[in-house]
């Protein structure tokens, strides 16, 4: 891994055909979810993955998290504790805080997510050649561990 850094050598085709492959890997991402989770929008899914990645995390983190402005996240909270799949309690350091936390369906439903989402990924990769599959796997592994290095961004995604 380290002798392909910083060496400068990256040609603009190579960014177009990544560029290309997310947008597949994104559909496929997208299908999956419409498949396992049909009633979440992609505001709500956000909302639960940011609660699963910073569990107890409050409304104003949680809005943070997700880009948004306080009022709109509370809203997007509401709706998530209407439909059981997030529930609020006061926060450990400021009991005045609310504290959010996944419910027991809302686990559920993000596993069954992932397993769809393998599913349908597995299902792509079983067509590729094993070459092409075990580059791809080396790419995609040495292309996460350098974002994340470059982003701070810890290992646990969705």
């Amino acid at each position: 891994m380290a002798e392909h850094q910083g060496s400068g050598q990256t040609d603009p085709t190579q960014a177009a055909a990544v560029d290309d492959a997310a947008r597949a890997l994104l559909s496929a991402w997208d299908a999956a979810r419409e498949q396992a989770t049909p009633r979440l929008s992609a505001p709500q899914l956000g909302a639960l993955l940011a609660v699963e990645r910073a569990e107890g995390i409050n409304l104003r983190g949680l809005a943070g998290q997700l880009n948004m402005i306080l009022s709109s996240a509370s809203r997007l909270c509401d709706r998530l504790v209407a439909a059981g799949l997030v529930e609020r309690a006061p926060g450990q350091a400021d009991r005045r805080e609310i504290a959010l936390f996944l419910t027991p369906s809302s686990r559920a439903l993000l596993e069954k997510l992932r397993t769809t989402r393998r599913s349908m990924l597995a299902a792509v990769l079983e067509r590729m050649s094993p070459g092409g599959r075990a580059a791809l796997l080396r790419g995609l592994s040495e292309f996460a561990a350098v974002s994340r290095t470059d982003s701070g961004e810890s290992a646990r995604t969705a």
